[in-house]
């Protein structure tokens, strides 16, 4: 008789199945992230004055917010075989989303955070059923969602940008502080945290790396392989409402415009954290630290006066060679 492992032993039995602290401290790709990231540090104090000053690195913190979080929930999606580029466009209608809702209910800021969650989790869900439903492969999906939600938040406001007045919104997601740590940072500790826990001790996780890992065995041993895909879809797209909740906060206003391109650093800091493209393997804690990496590179490219367009050609270049480092 054929010996169909369970969902958790199936999850054992790949390279993702072992605790985050393990992953953190031992095999080669922490160990090449640790000596990326030191490089980085030596090379921009070096070339830059202010690269290591306490309000610089307090910016770094708050500028990788965004994508710290929402990479988070990209974890989930790439460790099940599959990928959302609808990240930066959702956060831009989640973010309209929330300052009509407040607009137009009293100003109130928790209808407007609800409004904010429930449209990224809403696209997230589309997402999901139209890539398990249908069969349709996630790029192509998540393309589509990529131009129509942009497309969305662009035409509901007429390209304008909505002014949020709200001082709770603002303390509670922007500008508060906890112990003189900023709401954002703590927010991005906050969702790592519960990121770590659903991710790697929990029976969804154990199902994510299954369905990631082998999807024909997971199937046999019960793993409903769609509505983990989904879901993984539902809690990237709600995380990406977070993200809008928080850049609205800060900047005081929601714009249809804003954070364009950033899919490129979300799945960058998730292949450089130690996930794989073709799925099964990954970890929370190393996207953490790849999103660092890459805020960390962006921060330091700006300060030693890079081009925008210079910029995204070594972020590219950096996939491609974490991708192919993957591939060993």
């Amino acid at each position: 008789m054929t010996d169909i492992q369970s969902p958790a032993k199936a999850a054992a039995a790949q390279p993702g199945g072992r605790s985050a602290l393990q992953h953190l401290l031992q095999g080669e790709r922490p160990y090449m992230l640790y000596v990326a990231f030191a490089v980085m540090l030596i090379v921009f104090s070096l070339a830059s004055p202010w690269f290591l000053s306490i309000d610089n690195f307090l910016n770094i913190g708050r500028q990788t917010t965004l994508v710290s979080i929402i990479a988070v929930g990209m974890t989930f999606v790439i460790i099940s075989r599959q990928i959302d580029l609808s990240v930066a466009s959702t956060l831009a209608l989640s973010g309209m989303s929330a300052s009509l809702a407040m607009a137009f209910v009293a100003n109130n800021w928790v209808v407007g955070a609800a409004a904010g969650l429930g449209t990224g989790a809403l696209i997230g869900l589309l997402n999901g059923v139209l890539t398990t439903r249908l069969e349709i492969p996630s790029f192509l999906v998540t393309l589509g969602t990529l131009s129509g939600a942009r497309g969305l938040a662009l035409m509901v406001t007429n390209t304008k940008p909505v002014i949020i007045t709200n001082e709770y919104y603002f303390a509670i997601f922007g500008e508060g502080s906890v112990l003189g740590i900023p709401a954002p940072i703590l927010w991005t500790l906050g969702v790592t945290i519960a990121g770590i826990l659903l991710l790697h001790y929990s029976v969804y996780g154990r199902r994510v790396y299954a369905a990631g890992g082998n999807p024909t065995a997971a199937l046999y041993s019960g793993v409903h392989i769609k509505q983990v895909t989904t879901l993984a879809f539902v809690l990237t797209g709600t995380l990406a409402g977070l993200a809008s909740l928080i850049l609205s906060a800060r900047s005081h206003a929601a714009r249809p415009d804003v954070v364009q391109g950033m899919e490129l650093d979300v799945i960058a800091s998730v292949i450089l954290g130690g996930c794989s493209l073709f799925g099964g393997r990954g970890f929370v804690l190393g996207t953490l630290l790849g999103s660092l990496i890459i805020g960390t590179l962006n921060n330091g490219l700006v300060l030693l006066g890079v081009s925008s367009s210079l910029q995204l050609v070594i972020k590219g270049a950096i996939i491609v060679a974490a991708v192919a480092f993957t591939r060993r």
